[in-house]
């Protein structure tokens, strides 16, 4: 493993135009210097904005588990999905159970894993890919 892929940055983001509606994802994986190492986005047919929120979190848990990182560091700007994997907010909607169970699963998986708030500036990226796969209707990475 190089040095840069130590300490690996996730950033995700769902976006759903209505809600439900067409949804999509965005995925940023950067090492600890801020270099840009990887992204992605995916058309996920209709969705709501925590459903698409979930889905991109568990596609991008799945392409940095590829990365093998020591430490894995996840940003995103959903409030609620971040509360709800910290045990702070119970997940009271029976459609996002199986999402939330597959993302702390998921998390379990690394060495070492924080995940955290970020104001939607500081996801501009990922929000821009999810954005992106949404006017294109892009069903593959």
């Amino acid at each position: 493993m190089s040095e840069a892929t130590r300490v690996l940055r996730l950033f995700t983001d769902g976006a759903a135009r209505g809600n439900p509606g067409p949804a999509g994802l965005g995925l940023v994986l950067e090492d600890d210097q801020g270099m840009r190492l990887w992204g992605g986005h995916r058309y996920i047919g209709t969705a709501t904005n925590n459903q698409a929120e979930y889905l991109a979190l568990i596609e991008g848990l799945k392409e940095a588990g590829r990365w093998k990182p020591q430490r894995l560091e996840v940003y995103l700007d959903s409030q609620l999905v971040v509360e709800q994997l910290a045990g702070r907010y119970r997940v009271k909607n029976s459609d996002l159970r199986d999402l939330h169970s597959k993302a702390l699963a998921l998390l379990n998986g690394f060495a070492e894993a924080a995940i955290s708030h970020v104001p939607r500036e500081r996801n501009r990226g990922a929000d821009a890919l999810a954005n992106r796969a949404i006017d294109e209707q892009k069903p593959t990475s």
